[in-house]
């Protein structure tokens, strides 16, 4: 057993390490939106925020894995925060969105992984939360598990991922820089045709405006016709939907993860939650009929953390006005627009099963594309 998690631990991080080696959308000049980034320009941007992966990589047939968000490093079932969720279109799977929906808030870590491993990541989630100090009386868990279909790339059917990958991927969840491209639950996807992935970006408000960071990370599955800052990449490159020589399914899912440090209620993240899709939108998505695109959101602002257990009969918290929010309107469709781009430019050409293929974005193309277009700072 012990050279069995060795083996998975040195894939992984091999995994991650080749991810690293393509380069940001940045890095090559391009800029998404007009608002500064943060300062590692991701969701672990919003104080508090961590995350992990486990990355599955085995023979030629198993590309997929997990990825664990945590809205902060306590006890998240004794201290939960304000959520809330969307729905952009609804065919996919995201576990436990009524209770959330219910009472506004998130108890538990935001596991992604693949359709057929969802409940896997609920047991698993549910045996983390039980084991927590100062949980031993709890008896109701509300996981959060989403998921987009890997099976192109992945043997979904095998149904690899195990309970000790998901409690893997809560254990290394960490502050600081996030793999991404070809790592976690991003391992085995598609984007546009490309190979999709892992992305994420943050977008921080001036100091009049708060100051605030709010912070996107996606799965990204999903199809149409691709475009980088407004840039008609697909009809370019000749692969996008419809296209008649290039028989490509814009099915599949995007699952969007929002955080911030913003003192937001549920009702004003929900709001939040719905301009995600706009930023699926400028990137060319279409939210198909096969495709599930959820958008999880939710603030990690310790003042407005809601007690399990508590004397008092209310509970009094300080809340940013509607005529505050236009701001992180924009941060969210910003940020999220950049991190579905930066899951293309960081991912990289993977082989599957049935020896399958899916090339990568080609950067040098795109750059091209870019420079012609005038959409690149230099």
């Amino acid at each position: 057993m012990r050279v069995i998690w060795i083996v998975l631990l040195m894939v992984s991080i091999m995994s991650q390490a080749q991810g690293q080696e393509r380069k940001h959308a940045r890095a090559y000049g391009l800029k998404i939106g007009v608002l500064p980034t943060g300062q590692l320009n991701a969701i672990t941007d919003v104080l508090g925020v961590q995350v992990g992966h486990t990355t599955l990589i085995q023979g030629n047939t198993v590309r997929t894995g997990v990825t664990a968000i945590l809205p902060h490093s306590g006890n998240v079932f004794q201290q939960k925060v304000p959520a809330a969720v969307y729905v952009g279109n609804g065919f996919g799977k995201l576990a436990g969105t009524t209770q959330v929906q219910e009472l506004g808030n998130l108890e538990s870590p935001i596991i992604l992984t693949n359709t057929l491993s969802v409940g896997t990541g609920l047991n698993a989630v549910v045996d983390y939360t039980l084991a927590q100090p100062g949980n031993e009386e709890v008896r109701s868990v509300n996981a959060v598990v989403g998921e987009t279909n890997d099976g192109y790339l992945n043997d979904i059917r095998g149904r690899h991922v195990t309970e000790a990958h998901v409690k893997e991927a809560i254990a290394q969840a960490k502050s600081g820089a996030v793999a991404e491209g070809n790592v976690g639950a991003g391992t085995g996807t598609v984007c546009f045709g490309f190979k999709g992935g892992i992305g994420t970006s943050s977008r921080k408000l001036p100091a009049n405006l708060g100051g605030y960071t709010v912070g996107v990370l996606v799965q990204t599955n999903f199809g149409g016709v691709l475009q980088v800052a407004g840039v008609p990449i697909g009809e370019e490159l000749n692969q996008y939907y419809l296209n008649q020589q290039i028989k490509d399914s814009a099915d599949g899912s995007c699952m969007i993860v929002v955080a911030t440090d913003a003192p937001v209620d549920a009702r004003n993240l929900e709001r939040m939650a719905k301009r995600a899709m706009l930023g699926l939108a400028k990137t060319g998505g279409i939210a198909s009929n096969g495709s599930g695109d959820y958008v999880i959101a939710f603030s990690s602002n310790p003042s407005v953390r809601i007690p399990y257990t508590s004397s008092k009969k209310t509970q009094t918290a300080t809340f940013l006005r509607n005529d505050e929010m236009s701001p992180l309107f924009m941060a969210v469709i910003e940020a999220t627009e950049e991190a579905i781009i930066n899951s293309l430019f960081k991912a990289e050409t993977m082989e599957g099963q049935n020896q399958h293929v899916v090339e990568a974005l080609p950067i040098d193309k795109v750059v091209k594309i870019l420079k012609k277009h005038h959409a690149l700072n230099r």
